[in-house]
């Protein structure tokens, strides 16, 4: 074996997801849909309710079914194209750093949310962007298929078990599962269920994440 065909095999790999993972949204993603509920004459509080557990066309199905889901939709989009550059962001502590002292090439953003977006509030808060990004547009199955972290994972040129997944959110801890990658939990007080460890904040987890990342001898 060449010491770069043992160099390849050590490679590890960190996959992010954005929102509730490296940037803290809610009050962005709550203002959006107040905004939103607020054009459609509907009660705020209730819409967000609905939007927590559903993707948007579902929603707009079950909170605005007389309404066209096209229109909805873009609707949403303009609003959160406007939040990019009017709201207030923060980045998680820790992410900064995390994010700096990663090797090049060794991490990629996975989102249900579009690049655009993603750069914008990037730009804002000061992270560092990856080469791979995938996004909303990158994809036909969202999470929790398996399909972005997979995809992400061969524009990387690595292998699945080579993968270390970092989540906040159920659907995403279960889209790294099922893509057969190592699953970290962040930023939440319990755990979700089959993460392989739980960091109660960031913050804890970025001596874990880059300790994963320098080598195999950090595994599950």
């Amino acid at each position: 074996m060449t010491s770069e065909s043992a160099q390849r095999k050590r490679a590890r790999y960190v996959l992010f997801d954005v929102d509730g993972t490296l940037m803290d949204a809610v009050s962005n993603q709550r203002q959006v849909w107040h905004a939103w509920a607020t054009r459609y004459g509907l009660d705020a509080d209730e819409v967000y309710q609905v939007a927590l557990r559903t993707r948007p066309m579902e929603t707009f199905a079950q909170v605005a079914p007389g309404h066209d889901p096209h229109a909805c939709l873009a609707t949403l989009h303009e609003l959160e194209d406007e939040d990019v550059w009017s709201g207030v962001y923060a980045a998680f502590s820790g992410a900064s750093e995390l994010l700096q002292d990663l090797p090049h090439g060794s991490w990629a953003l996975v989102t249900s949310n579009y690049e655009h977006r993603v750069r914008g509030r990037f730009l804002r808060t000061g992270l560092p962007l990856p080469e791979v990004i995938v996004d909303a547009a990158a994809v036909e199955e969202g999470k929790p298929s398996p399909v972005p972290y997979l995809r992400a994972a061969a524009r990387l040129g690595a292998e699945p078990a080579d993968c270390l997944v970092v989540e906040d959110a159920p659907s995403g801890v279960r889209a790294g599962l099922r893509a057969g990658m190592t699953v970290w939990g962040v930023n939440a007080a319990d755990p979700v269920a089959g993460v392989h460890r739980h960091f109660k904040s960031l913050r804890e987890a970025v001596p874990h994440v880059l300790a994963f990342a320098a080598g195999p001898q950090r595994a599950r």
